[in-house]
């Protein structure tokens, strides 16, 4: 069953669909013009103008699913002004309708002065929880009401999903599902979208994000989180890094009854892209392989910066 690719198309028990991928899309505001993203091959932060015509490429390539990062101007210790994110989705939707499905990433790294994902106390030490998830569930509302189908929150704060469901329920947005950043793990494969959303935490008193993202070490705590948020109402769950943790998708979906999204992360893409341009592997069978890992491990949705050929590569594919 090896010996020819219609025997090995015949015989692969794992196949992928470019249906159940997401694009990411990086859109900053005050910018004139695209901006190429130095350490992320071939991928670029978006206008609000060229933003449309990134989509609209998409869409010719079999893309209608996104995942929007906003990149404002303004920072504060709280913020209180997401018009130009409300803003961007709203013209997403006037142009595209119900053509696209978008999903919006909702933390606060892109807005807090410090590039914490919540708002943090007084002394600067720690994570103020409690008025972390008000605000995020406030910002979700405002999302759901911009035209998000799905409200994404990236910040792992503890009680965000129960929170945000809530929120969106008593407002006449049951409709709105959640995409949980449920299993984030504190990684070094961040680095290039910290670049891309200028979001990378302030030196100082709370320097990393270690105190309310995942360790490595502790593949227990991931469980428990994804279970916690499928509880709580999330519609979806993610594992990120998603290369670097196949055996944590393995497990969260062996425990859990929704939609399991894999997000092949910006290090991750570089490495890879990287590693293609020294000639060292084939650009194309090697996201093919990989996303095939993913899949395999039990991925139901790949996040991937490389979705947009997806299709194509998938159609030309040999076994």
């Amino acid at each position: 069953m090896r010996v020819s690719p219609q025997s090995r198309e015949l015989s692969a028990s794992v196949t992928l669909n470019h249906r159940a991928f997401i694009q990411p899309l990086f859109v900053e505001e005050g910018l004139q013009a695209p901006r190429l993203l130095e350490n992320m091959h071939g991928i670029c932060a978006d206008t609000r103008t060229s933003v449309l015509k990134q989509v609209e490429r998409d869409m010719e390539r079999g893309i209608h699913k996104f995942l929007v990062f906003p990149v404002p101007v303004k920072r504060e210790a709280y913020p209180r002004d997401f018009s130009f994110t409300t803003g961007l989705l709203r013209e997403l939707r006037r142009v595209f309708g119900s053509d696209i499905w978008m999903a919006a990433d909702c933390c606060l790294c892109a807005y807090t002065h410090n590039g914490h994902c919540g708002i943090t106390d007084a002394s600067g030490l720690k994570i103020d929880n409690a008025a972390s998830v008000g605000l995020l569930s406030a910002y979700a509302l405002e999302l759901a009401d911009a035209g998000a189908d799905t409200i994404a929150p990236s910040d792992m704060m503890d009680g965000r999903i129960a929170s945000i469901r809530q929120r969106l329920n008593e407002n006449g947005m049951d409709h709105v599902s959640i995409m949980s950043y449920s299993s984030k793990f504190s990684s070094q494969w961040y680095g290039p979208f910290r670049d891309a959303c200028h979001s990378s935490p302030a030196a100082g008193l709370l320097g990393d994000r270690r105190s309310y993202q995942l360790s490595p070490a502790n593949p227990e705590d991931a469980v428990l989180c994804a279970l916690r948020d499928e509880e709580e109402g999330a519609d979806m769950l993610m594992v990120k890094p998603a290369g670097w943790y196949m055996d944590m998708l393995w497990r969260i979906k062996e425990q859990v009854n929704v939609p399991v999204a894999a997000y092949h992360v910006s290090g991750e893409y570089a490495a890879l892209e990287y590693m293609a341009g020294l000639g060292l592997l084939k650009r194309e069978a090697a996201h093919l392989e990989l996303w095939t890992s993913l899949k395999r491990a039990g991925a139901d949705i790949i996040i991937s910066y490389a979705a947009r050929d997806a299709k194509s590569w998938i159609d030309h594919q040999t076994y």
